[in-house]
């Protein structure tokens, strides 16, 4: 069995072109949809069995696509017929690139282009390091698409709706643009292939079994990625292209080699199945799989087929199943070994999830049912991250985008029935004092028995941003004994951590400079809470101000959009700090800038806008600064 990939842009009608490639043969297909929106197709294409993985498009479906590359023989990748489209493909060509997976490009649609096929191929190879050749010319006929030329056979087909194309007597009127586009073909078989290279020197013209041969190599070593036309809603070009995936996709044998290992199977997507529980889709790869065989160091559980009901004995290598009741398998780690995983490309892990949101359970008694029911979609799904918010305790939700998180939560409610709303973040505020100051501060209790005492003077001074805290103790003639001076500096770092504006305190220096104690009455937890009193009173005399998190930001963004995301920045009350070409990404850019923490929500929402869902970010802390905003304008509600 072969897997190929295919995925492209939103409405590149990639996949009707899965299900029409599919649909080819005279077998019946057979189909199954898992969280996501992702699909695998199973088929048979001239007694060869195939299996087809659809992820879904746009920004946030590339999150499925790692795993699913990973296990992968090819990739299809599916454009429309337009060349200012061809932006939207562009972080499936940086994914493509830098997986090394032999890869096809599908110009889709052409039915209805009024863009040239050699513009859109063009306009594609901006944003691709390897050559991206086209392997096939339109006829056209009034303007209008009506069929093509297979540049190596030479052979020319005319398009009828809904059937497949009929061989026909190349038109004058392609014959001259079939030549040009036949020597740009060559040209760049030849720089792979000596042999070739001297025929074309010598004027011979090569045979058309010895140019699929060459196509083959340079296909199965990603030198070249070549392109094909047709349409998949009107069948036309789909034979071509699947007998290019026929002939030229490299064998399950070679999948290893990417890896740097052997692994025993990768899973691909996975579920959680009402009333059937967790169903991961994996392939076997280094060795026949049976259930009962040991993978990642414990024994997987049955093993059906993608009808979730039929049983399998076992699956050969580059054979596609489902693990049921298998929950040590997941997609964190989906590249399975014997005994452990084996470790995930850096270019299959998915873009962190900058989509965050507050999980509120509708009943309080769900508390420890979302928690688990989280760890069980985060296991299934690499594209999001459960975190814990600091400042209340509960559960974040970090997802791709907006029908992503809506996805999630469908799932908790229909499958867990834990059904829940969603908070904004709080932004993680900090406070500090403007000015030095001190106080004296005696604690005193009486209340039968053994009293409370404990007399401390403490100083307090801000510190340069990013300092911290830092406590010392200068007392003389033990006035403070030194058993007590633990006491001391944790009553501080409990007045430290919620200021006079119920904010942590950062960047501060507490100073004990003197104090009392009594010889029966004093103890650590006086101490403790004198201490925590003086310096409590203390801040609030110190003109304390609000601190925002600063974070550095990183946007991936193609280059066409770099110019516009300086007044986005500068409108987020951003400085930008400068943008150059990325240096392993043809057409990207990597735009810098400082941006307050509490605008990425926005940013990520507005980014999306600007550049086509193409863009993505990094963010880390960098520091924290004074804000001038009142804080009820800057902790939203909810």
């Amino acid at each position: 069995m072969k897997t190929v990939t295919i995925l492209g842009p939103s409405q590149s009608g990639k996949s009707a072109l899965a299900a029409a490639l599919a649909g080819l043969d005279t077998g019946k297909p057979r189909s199954l949809s898992l969280f996501g929106e992702t699909a695998v197709t199973l088929f048979r294409y001239l007694d060869e069995d195939w299996a087809l993985l659809d992820c879904p498009g746009g920004a946030e479906g590339l999150a499925q696509a790692g795993a699913a590359l990973a296990v992968s023989d090819a990739a299809v990748l599916c454009v429309p017929a337009e060349a200012e489209a061809a932006v939207l493909a562009a972080p499936y060509l940086r994914l493509l690139e830098a997986s090394g997976l032999p890869t096809l490009v599908f110009i889709n649609k052409v039915d209805a282009a009024t863009d040239r096929t050699a513009e859109i191929a063009a306009a594609l190879q901006a944003y691709s390091a390897h050559g991206i050749v086209l392997r096939e010319v339109p006829i056209r006929e009034n303007g209008e698409i009506t069929g093509m030329v297979d540049l190596i056979s030479e052979r020319a087909w005319a398009f009828k709706e809904g059937e497949r194309s009929a061989l026909v007597e190349m038109p004058d009127s392609a014959r001259a643009r079939e030549a040009e586009a036949r020597a740009e073909l060559l040209e760049h078989l030849a720089d792979f292939d000596d042999r070739l290279l001297e025929e074309l020197i010598e004027d011979q013209k090569p045979m058309s079994d010895e140019l699929y041969d060459v196509a083959t190599k340079v296909l199965q070593h990603h030198d070249l990625i070549p392109a094909f036309l047709g349409s998949a809603t009107g069948a036309n070009g789909l034979t071509r292209l699947m007998k290019s995936l026929r002939h030229e996709v490299p064998a399950v044998d070679t999948l290893t080699e990417r890896f740097g290992a052997t692994p025993v199977a990768v899973g691909i997507f996975a579920d959680q199945i009402k009333h059937l529980g967790k169903t991961v889709l994996i392939r076997a790869v280094g060795e026949t799989l049976k259930p009962g065989s040991v993978l990642m160091g414990e024994t997987i559980g049955s093993l059906v087929d993608i009808d979730t009901k039929t049983a399998l004995s076992e699956l050969a290598p580059g054979a596609i199943g489902l693990t049921v009741k298998t929950d040590h398998l997941g997609l964190r780690a989906p590249i399975y070994g014997a005994s452990e995983a084996i470790d995930t490309p850096d270019w299959a892990v998915p873009h962190k999830p900058k989509n965050r949101v507050l999980l509120v359970p509708q009943n309080e008694r769900d508390e420890a049912r979302l928690s688990a029911a989280l760890g069980k979609l985060a296991d299934i799904d690499p594209g999001l991250a459960i975190e814990q918010d600091a400042q209340s305790g509960k559960a974040v939700l970090a997802t791709q985008g907006a029908l992503h998180q809506r996805r999630v939560l469908e799932k908790l409610t229909e499958v867990f029935g834990v059904p829940v709303d969603t908070q904004p973040i709080p932004p993680a505020l900090r406070e500090t004092i403007s000015k030095p100051g001190g106080t004296h501060y005696r604690h005193r209790k009486q209340s039968g028995g053994a009293g409370q005492f404990a007399d401390v003077v403490v100083e307090v001074a801000p510190l340069a941003r990013g300092e911290g805290f830092v406590f010392e103790e200068v007392v003389k003639g033990g006035a403070v004994p030194r058993n007590y001076m633990s006491a001391v500096e944790a009553g501080v770092r409990d007045a430290l951590a919620e200021g006079p504006n119920g904010l942590p305190v950062v960047d501060v220096k507490v100073t004990l400079t003197d104090g009392k104690h009594h010889a029966v009455d004093s103890s650590d937890f006086a101490f403790r809470t004198a201490a925590k009193a003086a310096v409590r009173e203390a801040l609030a005399a110190c003109k304390p101000v609000v601190l925002q998190p600063i974070d550095k930001i990183a946007i991936h963004v193609p280059s066409v959009y770099s110019g516009g995301l300086m007044p986005m920045v500068t409108g987020l009350k951003g400085q930008v700090l400068g943008f150059d070409a990325h240096p392993d990404a043809a057409g990207w850019d990597v735009f810098n800038a400082l941006l307050p923490a509490m605008a990425e929500g926005e940013l990520f929402q507005s980014l999306g806008g600007a550049t086509r869902g193409t863009a993505w970010f990094e963010a880390e802390l960098d520091h924290y600064e004074e804000t001038y905003e009142p804080l009820a304008q800057l902790v939203p509600a909810g």
